[in-house]
C-alpha cells in the first residue's frame, strides 16, 4: 500500500488495482488508467479517492455500527416491506452520524487542491492545456481566482464542480457486479455540498437493492466498505455521454465494440431511461481501417443537464427534434472511443464495461469509469442451449444466453400474440402477469410471476430476481432491465411501448426470446423444450460446413455455431428490412426528379422516405451506408472466414414492393425468369442503382478492411453477360480489372442455378474465382417447374436424378479447372442424404440453414 501523511485521501496517481480493498473497484480502476493509459492517449479526468477506511472511521466515531447490526438482525430480504424498512433505518442512521472533523478537513483540503489544479491558471496557453482548462473559460476562471485571493477566501465560485461516486470494495469483480447499487451525485460544487454528497454515498451502501444483492451473493454487510470517487466533472451536460463495452452484450461476440450514447449527463444511459444511439465497431481491423459496422439512431427523448433549482444539482429536460434526429457522435469520435476501449481491454486482459463522456466546452472525449464485464464473459460458450416452443416449426440453436436464429413466421401462434419488443437473451419464461407501475408497489409482486412495468432501475432488483420473465414499455438492449436480466438468466423483452396497456394482471402468458431479435408475449402457457449440446465434443467433418444467413442482427449470435464461414448472405434481406426503399427513387430525389414516366411521385411516399432517411441530404448515400452496415455485420461476425455475399436478386414484382418501386418496375408475366440478377446490373435502366451496391461492397472491403468478403453474382445466364457485369464493377472501382488474373484481392463467385451455368461451366471458370450451387432455381429450371406453384409442387424435388446429374457434372468441371465450388441451396438442410451425395461428388463446402447445422453436421460426421 501507499505511504501518505494523511490517512484517508489518495490521489489517482497513487492508486491502482491492488488497492481495491482500500479504495474500491471504481477508484482502483480510475487510478490504474490515470497512471498507465494516459500515456497511451486515453483521456481520464483527474481526481482523488476517499478511502473505505473513512467509512469505517465514521461508523466507529459515531458509534453506529452496533445500531446497524441490531437493525439488520431480523432482516428478511424476501419480504419487500421488511427490506425497505430496514434499509431506510440504516441509511438514516448513517446520514445523521456526525462527520469526524479531521476527516472533513482532509476531504475539503483535497477538494481545494483539485480545484486549484484546474482553476489556478498557468501563464502560458500550453500549460493550461496540460491541466485541462478549456480555452473559453480561461478569462472567467482567472477573474474568479483573483477575486477569491483578494478576499482571502476559498470562494464557492473558485471551487470546481465535481462528480461524487460510490466505489464499494467488492465492486466491479469479474464474477459479481455491484455497479449501480450505490449512488452517484453530479455537479457537486462547494465544500458543504461535497460533504453532504459524501454522506449520501456512504449511506447508499445500504440501499434496498445493495442489501438484497449482498445477501444473495453471501457477502457480509460489514466485510464490504465504501470508498468515494471525487473527480473533475466532464461537462457532458453541454454535449453527450454514454457507455461502451469491449464485447457485444447480447451475444458475447468478442470482436465487436458496442458504444451507446445520448445527449447530456450519463445517468440516463446507465439507468436505461433513454433509448440511446448505438454503434458497433470491429476490433480486428480498427488499427488501420474505419470499421464502423453499424449505426442506429436512438430516440433520446430527454437529456440530463445542470440545475440551479433548489437542492437539485441536475434535472431532465426534453431534447429538441434536431437532437433526436442527430447522432451524438461523429465517425471520428466513434472510432476514437473504440480505440480507447480496445486499449483498455488489452491492458486489463479481459472484456470491459466502460463509461465515457464528451465535454461540451473543450469538445474532448473522456473515460470516466471502467470495470470488468460480468455477464457474457462468465458464460461457457462451449455449451449450446436450445429453447423451442413446441408449437413452432423451427429450432434456435445457440450458445447459452445468446439471441437465437429468427425462424420463419409461425402462423399457428399468430392469434396468441399479445405484444412484442426487443428480445434480451434466447430463453422462454412463463407465468401470471403482475403489472407493477412504480417501485413503491413491489411488495405486491410474487415469486414466479411475469413482471410488467414501464422501466426498471436498481431499486427493482429485489423482485427482478424472483420473476419468471420481465417485460418493459421502455428501454433498449443496454437498459437496466436488460443488463440485470442477462446477469440473472431471465428472459426479458424491453421497449414494447404498450405492454402495460395491452397486458392484464393475472393473465397467464409465455414470454419468448427464442425467435430472433423480436421478443414476443403470447397468451397462455405454451409448452417448450430445452436442449443442450457441448460443442467441445463436436467432431468436424472433412467437408467445410458453412451457413446461409440473411439477418445481420443475428450474425454475432450465429457465429458461435460451429461453422467454416457463410456460404450465402442475401442482400435482399438487408434491403427489404433495413433500407425498405427502391434505389432508383432515392437517385431521382437527389436529382430533383419528381415525375417518373409521366407520374408524379406521391407526397406521402416522399414524406415516408424523408422520415426513413432523416439526417441524409444525399438520399442515395443512405442506401450505400445501410447496405454496407448490414453486410459488414455479417462479414465481421465470421471474420476471417469466407463470407459469400450475393448481390441483389429481387425479381421485378419484389422490387415493386419496395417504397417507390411502382414508379420504376415493369410488369412481367413471369418475373421468376425475367429481369433479375446479372441482367439488371449492366442495363441502362438499372446500372446506376447497381453502382450503389458496388459502393457498399467497396466500403466493406476497403474502408472497413473486411477482406474476407466474397461477392457472388446471381442468375448470370451467359459468359458474355458475366463480362458486362465485371465491366460495371470496374467502372465503379470495385475491381481494378475485369480479367480474373488482374483483379485486386476481392474474389467474385457465380451462383450456379441455370442449366447454362453447368453446360458452359468451363467458360465460366475462366471468368469467376468460384462457384456456389443454388439448388432452388436450378431444380425448377431443370424440371420446368414453377417452384411457387402449388399445382406442380409434387414434382419439385432437388433429389431428382436429372438435377443430381447436372450437380455431379459441375462439381467435376470445377475441380478439373481448380475453381472452388460449394452448395448453398435448401436441399442439404432438408435432406441429410443429399448432403451425403454432395460429399461423395467431391463438393468443397456445404452451406446450411443455421437451425440445421448441428443436426446435419452430426449426421455427416457419423458417416464420414
Amino acid at each position: 500500500m501507499m505511504n501518505q501523511k494523511k490517512k484517508y485521501i489518495f490521489w489517482f496517481k497513487k492508486i491502482g488495482i491492488k488497492d481495491i480493498p482500500l479504495v474500491g473497484g471504481k477508484n482502483a480502476s480510475l487510478g490504474e488508467m490515470y497512471q498507465n493509459l494516459i500515456k497511451k492517449g486515453v483521456r481520464v479526468p483527474n481526481g482523488f479517492a476517499i478511502s473505505a477506511k473513512a467509512y469505517f472511521y465514521i461508523l466507529e466515531s459515531a458509534g453506529i455500527k452496533d445500531e446497524i447490526k441490531k437493525i439488520l438482525s431480523d432482516l428478511d430480504t424476501s419480504n419487500m416491506q421488511n427490506l425497505a424498512e430496514k434499509g431506510h433505518q440504516v441509511r438514516e442512521a448513517i446520514l445523521k452520524a456526525k462527520f469526524p472533523e479531521d476527516l472533513e478537513k482532509e476531504i475539503i483540503s483535497a477538494y481545494q487542491k483539485l480545484s486549484n489544479e484546474f482553476l489556478l491558471i498557468p501563464t502560458s496557453y500550453q500549460s493550461r492545456r496540460k491541466v485541462g482548462i478549456p480555452k473559453p473559460t480561461f478569462q472567467s476562471a482567472l477573474r474568479q481566482v483573483i477575486g477569491a485571493k483578494a478576499s482571502g477566501l476559498q470562494a464557492t465560485s473558485c471551487l470546481m464542480d465535481v462528480a461524487v461516486r460510490s466505489s464499494a470494495t467488492a465492486e466491479d469483480l469479474p464474477d459479481a457486479s455491484f455497479a449501480g447499487q450505490q449512488e452517484s451525485y453530479l455537479n457537486i460544487k462547494g465544500e458543504y455540498a461535497l460533504i453532504e454528497a459524501c454522506k449520501k454515498c456512504f449511506a447508499s451502501l445500504f440501499t434496498n437493492r445493495a442489501i438484497s444483492y449482498r445477501v444473495d451473493k453471501g457477502f457480509d454487510h460489514f466485510s464490504i466498505g465504501l470508498s468515494i470517487v471525487v473527480q473533475k466533472m466532464v461537462r457532458s451536460d453541454k454535449a453527450c455521454s454514454g457507455v461502451a463495452f469491449s464485447i457485444d452484450t447480447e451475444s458475447g461476440f468478442q470482436n465487436a465494440i458496442l458504444i451507446n450514447g445520448s445527449w447530456g449527463l450519463g445517468e440516463n444511459v446507465v439507468k436505461g431511461v433513454v433509448s440511446p444511439d448505438e454503434f458497433f465497431v470491429f476490433k480486428p481491423t480498427l488499427e488501420k481501417f474505419r470499421p464502423i459496422l453499424n449505426k442506429k439512431l436512438g430516440t433520446k427523448e430527454i437529456k440530463m443537464i445542470y440545475s440551479q433549482e433548489g437542492n437539485k444539482s441536475t434535472k431532465n429536460v426534453e431534447t429538441s427534434e434536431e437532437e433526436k434526429n442527430k447522432f451524438v457522435l461523429n465517425d471520428d469520435e466513434i472510432l476514437q472511443l473504440a480505440k480507447w476501449v480496445k486499449i483498455i481491454e488489452e491492458y486489463y486482459k479481459k472484456p470491459m464495461d466502460i463509461e465515457w463522456a464528451k465535454d461540451g466546452i473543450d469538445n474532448q472525449l473522456y473515460i470516466v469509469q471502467a470495470r470488468p464485464e460480468t455477464v457474457q464473459s462468465q458464460k461457457n460458450i462451449n455449451i449450446i442451449e436450445t429453447y423451442k416452443l413446441q408449437a413452432t416449426s423451427k429450432e434456435s440453436k445457440l450458445p447459452t444466453g445468446q439471441a437465437s436464429y429468427q425462424p420463419e413466421a409461425d402462423h399457428s401462434l399468430g392469434d396468441k400474440l399479445l405484444c412484442s419488443g426487443a428480445a434480451v437473451g434466447s430463453k422462454i419464461g412463463q407465468g401470471k402477469i403482475n403489472i407493477i407501475k412504480n417501485v413503491h408497489e413491489i411488495e405486491k409482486f410474487n415469486k414466479g410471476e411475469v413482471l410488467v412495468t414501464e422501466i426498471t432501475d436498481p431499486d427493482w432488483e429485489p423482485i427482478m430476481k424472483i420473476a419468471s420473465a420481465i417485460v418493459t414499455n421502455r428501454g433498449g438492449r443496454c437498459c437496466h432491465a436488460a443488463i440485470v436480466s442477462r446477469e440473472l438468466g431471465i428472459p426479458c423483452i424491453v421497449g414494447t411501448k404498450n405492454a402495460t396497456q395491452v397486458l392484464k394482471s393475472g393473465e397467464s402468458v409465455t414470454v419468448c426470446c427464442a425467435e430472433g431479435e423480436i421478443g414476443k408475449i403470447y397468451s397462455g402457457i405454451i409448452p417448450f423444450e430445452i436442449k443442450k449440446i457441448n460443442i467441445q465434443k463436436f467432431k468436424k467433418p472433412t467437408v467445410k460446413i458453412m451457413m446461409n444467413i440473411g439477418e445481420p442482427d443475428q450474425a454475432f449470435s450465429l457465429s458461435f455455431i460451429p461453422n467454416d464461414g457463410i456460404g450465402l448472405a442475401r442482400e435482399e434481406f438487408i434491403i427489404n428490412n433495413f433500407i425498405k426503399i427502391h434505389p432508383k427513387i432515392l437517385l431521382a430525389i437527389d436529382k430533383q426528379q419528381f415525375i417518373i414516366n409521366d407520374q408524379k411521385i406521391d407526397e406521402k411516399i416522399l414524406e415516408e422516405i424523408e422520415k426513413i432517411t432523416q439526417g441524409y441530404k444525399i438520399k442515395a448515400q443512405f442506401f450505400v451506408d445501410k447496405l454496407a452496415e448490414g453486410i459488414s455485420m455479417i462479414v465481421g461476425a465470421f471474420y476471417p472466414k469466407d463470407v459469400i455475399v450475393r448481390l441483389s436478386d429481387f425479381k421485378s414484382n419484389e422490387y415493386n414492393n419496395l417504397i417507390g418501386g411502382k414508379y420504376f418496375e415493369p410488369k412481367e408475366s413471369n418475373p421468376m425468369i425475367g429481369w433479375r440478377g446479372a441482367s439488371r446490373y449492366y442495363s441502362e435502366e438499372y446500372k446506376e442503382s447497381f453502382a450503389l451496391e458496388c459502393q457498399a461492397i467497396k466500403k466493406v472491403h476497403e474502408e472497413m478492411g473486411l477482406t474476407n468478403v466474397i461477392v457472388m453474382v446471381p442468375f448470370c445466364r451467359t459468359p458474355e453477360e458475366a463480362k458486362k457485369v465485371f465491366l460495371e464493377m470496374k467502372k465503379n472501382k470495385l475491381i481494378v480489372d475485369a480479367y480474373k488474373s488482374k483483379r485486386n484481392q476481392l474474389k467474385i463467385y457465380m451462383m450456379v442455378e441455370i442449366p447454362s451455368n453447368i453446360i458452359l461451366a468451363k467458360e465460366f471458370a475462366k471468368i469467376f474465382d468460384g462457384f456456389s450451387i443454388g439448388s432452388n432455381d436450378l431444380t425448377q429450371l431443370v424440371l420446368g417447374v414453377d417452384r411457387d406453384s402449388e399445382l406442380v409442387s409434387h414434382i419439385y424435388d432437388e433429389r431428382n436424378e436429372a438435377v443430381k446429374i447436372l450437380i455431379r457434372n459441375v462439381i467435376k468441371i470445377a475441380r478439373r479447372n481448380k475453381v472452388k465450388i460449394g452448395f448453398c441451396g435448401q436441399a442439404p438442410s432438408d435432406f441429410p442424404e443429399f448432403a451425403k451425395f454432395l460429399i461423395e461428388c467431391g463438393i468443397d463446402s456445404i452451406s446450411l440453414n443455421p437451425d440445421t447445422v448441428i443436426k446435419t453436421t452430426l449426421q455427416i460426421s457419423k458417416k464420414h
